[in-house]
């Protein structure tokens, strides 16, 4: 019995073969999403800025135990506290000053801050590297009354700027897209913290005129 064989040879890709399994290739690797979805990410980041804060409140709780239960913005420069620079808008006066309870300035940086990035320590330049706002007017004494809270809201449409300011109920105050998506963490004197959307921020400019130290 003779064996036959085929006389179809094998032939190589040609280079329009090549190109069509690149392209495919491409869009088959653009559509696989190999991060977390954009969601997730959100909330993760969230969910981390809360845990920041809660940190943050917990560090004013221990230095008011030490300090008669009033803050530092409550107490004078002069007997340990940061009420003068406090009044001027300074949060980074206000941070630094408990900086042995807060222990690290990377618990001072939203995570979805897309600008900041966190100090190294707390003897370096703090200035730019704060995500988040101070109340002056806290008190130990108002457990609901907002402490501190992320940064990324606009007046009138404009964002804030840095320095001391005056929100009222008349304050056309809202959150910008930049962090949370329209949203964002307000900490409590309390140590809790509360995930805010705009007609929560509002809620905090229909109580008594606040003062914040925007950094």
């Amino acid at each position: 019995m003779k064996l036959r064989y085929s006389n179809q040879g094998r032939h190589a890709l040609t280079a329009v073969e090549v190109l069509v399994v690149i392209g495919v290739l491409a869009i088959f690797l653009a559509i696989i999403d190999f991060g977390p979805p954009a969601s997730a990410k959100r909330k993760a980041q969230r969910v981390a800025c809360a845990d920041n804060l809660k940190q943050i409140g917990l560090s004013y709780r221990v230095w008011g135990g030490d300090h008669n239960d009033k803050y530092p913005m409550q107490i004078a420069v002069t007997n340990g506290g940061a009420r003068e620079q406090a009044l001027t808008g300074d949060a980074v006066a206000i941070f630094r000053g408990m900086s042995n309870e807060l222990g690290t300035p990377k618990i001072l940086i939203c995570p979805a801050d897309p600008i900041r990035f966190a100090a190294t320590n707390f003897n370096r330049d703090l200035n730019g590297k704060i995500s988040y706002f101070v109340n002056v007017d806290a008190s130990d004494a108002y457990p609901q009354m907002i402490l501190s809270g992320d940064d990324n809201f606009a007046i009138g449409g404009l964002p804030v700027k840095s320095g001391l300011l005056e929100v009222s109920a008349k304050t056309p105050i809202a959150w910008t897209a930049a962090r949370h998506k329209f949203a964002g963490n307000l900490g409590m004197a309390d140590g809790s913290v509360q995930m805010a959307s705009n007609s929560g921020l509002t809620n905090l400019a229909n109580q008594a005129t606040n003062r914040l130290a925007i950094p």
